[in-house]
């Protein structure tokens, strides 16, 4: 397993499973057969090379920034499930877009880090609304807990509309030095935006982890891992719909430019 705090051009991929019951999505689907498809996933994500997953309820949208009691619950034992039979992969977990309940379930099932996607600090618009920083209820759970999950927090992250943006350099110390993030995930709109963000960054957060949210692809990802210190991909594996199962050919082709640049960076 990666030790998430020292990574070294890691790879993830995303974990999505189906419409969680209880969510306005969800049809008549069972949690054991989410759970079926979750685990034949991870299985095929283990397979191609990648170093871990990130555990995400992305497609119980629309959602608010509170979860609800069942998605913690069904998150929780998805997250269990897949720790337990794959305990070699490195698992992170992103509730959608709650960090206290994100925290909670890697908590309580081991994870090795928790992903805060748009609202660790600042405040962002979303198709949901006004999403609010919650680093301070993130820190007081850490404390009361005695959690030490590292949270890794996405800044400025693309689908959200931040109020009172500030350079990301300055967005990023803050979320580092003044909320406490262990890392951090920072992806702009082209790998290109992505590259500049990164650079910028790096010059005031020092060693601080930061992984790449989304846009790589196996013709980008080298150049990509020569910032970031890892990547998370989703949709590109699977042929750009996430209901598609993983493409082989793609997943080999984007993890030979992982373990390329991972020689590279290892040499230096």
């Amino acid at each position: 397993m990666e030790n998430i705090m020292n990574s070294n051009c890691v790879a993830y991929s995303m974990i999505q499973p189906n419409p969680l019951p209880g969510s306005y999505r969800h049809t008549h689907e069972r949690i054991d057969d989410i759970l079926y498809q979750v685990l034949k996933e991870t299985e095929m994500i283990l397979e191609n090379g990648f170093d871990g997953v990130v555990l995400q309820n992305m497609n119980d949208m629309p959602i608010k920034q509170v979860s609800s009691p069942e998605a913690i619950a069904y998150m929780t034992k998805l997250g269990y499930e897949i720790k337990q039979k794959y305990p070699e992969l490195s698992l992170g977990v992103l509730m959608n877009w709650d960090g206290v309940a994100g925290l909670s379930v890697a908590d309580a099932i081991g994870a090795d880090f928790v992903r805060v996607e748009h609202l660790f600090t600042g405040v962002e618009v979303t198709s949901a609304g006004l999403l609010e920083a919650q680093c301070v209820d993130i820190a007081n759970l850490r404390k009361r807990i005695k959690s030490d999950i590292p949270v890794f927090a996405d800044v400025y992250e693309t689908h959200g509309v931040p109020l009172g943006r500030k350079p990301i350099e300055d967005a990023a110390w803050e979320s580092v030095n003044e909320a406490f993030a262990d890392g951090l995930f920072i992806s702009g709109k082209t790998p290109d935006e992505s590259l500049e963000m990164v650079t910028k960054a790096r010059q005031r957060v020092g060693n601080t982890p930061i992984f790449l949210g989304g846009g790589a692809n196996s013709e980008n990802v080298f150049k990509l891992l020569q910032k970031y210190d890892g990547v998370c991909v989703a949709t590109w594996i699977k042929n750009g719909d996430m209901k598609n199962p993983i493409d082989t050919e793609r997943a080999k082709l984007f993890m030979d430019e992982v373990k390329r640049a991972r020689e590279m960076k290892s040499k230096y």
